[in-house]
């Protein structure tokens, strides 16, 4: 009913986090030589990339509510607000399923960054070892 509410909030934060670190990142490095910095993948863009899918999946959630007429464009805009007995049971799908969703949301955007690490690496290995390093 209203799972797609927890990953949201999530993408919020995660928004509001990736804004505030990319200016920090981009004062640090105002007057830095291009070549000092380093060949990893800031982790600014990494957020990004959680960001992406946490509000994708969000508005993917929220169309299939819409679709199935749980969201409505009217108040309380949600049809579980309707009584006491559906607000509790939407709470318990939001504990549960949306809590569940962006818990995996964000394991699986963990396992890609770790991967992607170990990727970059590999790749600096080998220009190391053709002799294309800089």
């Amino acid at each position: 009913m209203a799972c797609f509410l927890v990953p949201t909030a999530e993408a919020v934060v995660v928004t509001i986090a990736s804004k505030v670190l990319a200016h920090k990142d981009a004062s640090k490095t105002q007057g830095v030589d291009a070549s000092k910095i380093s060949d990893k993948i800031p982790f600014t863009r990494k957020l990004k990339w959680l960001n992406g899918m946490l509000w994708g999946g969000s508005a993917l959630l929220a169309f299939e509510h819409v679709w199935h007429g749980e969201v409505t464009p009217w108040f309380p805009f949600l049809t579980a607000m309707g009584s006491a007995e559906d607000a509790m049971e939407m709470f318990h799908e939001m504990a549960t399923a949306g809590v569940m969703m962006a818990v995996l949301v964000t394991a699986v955007w963990g396992i890609m960054c770790v991967a992607a690490d170990i990727i970059v690496k590999r790749s600096a290995k080998t220009d190391v070892v053709k002799g294309d390093a800089v």
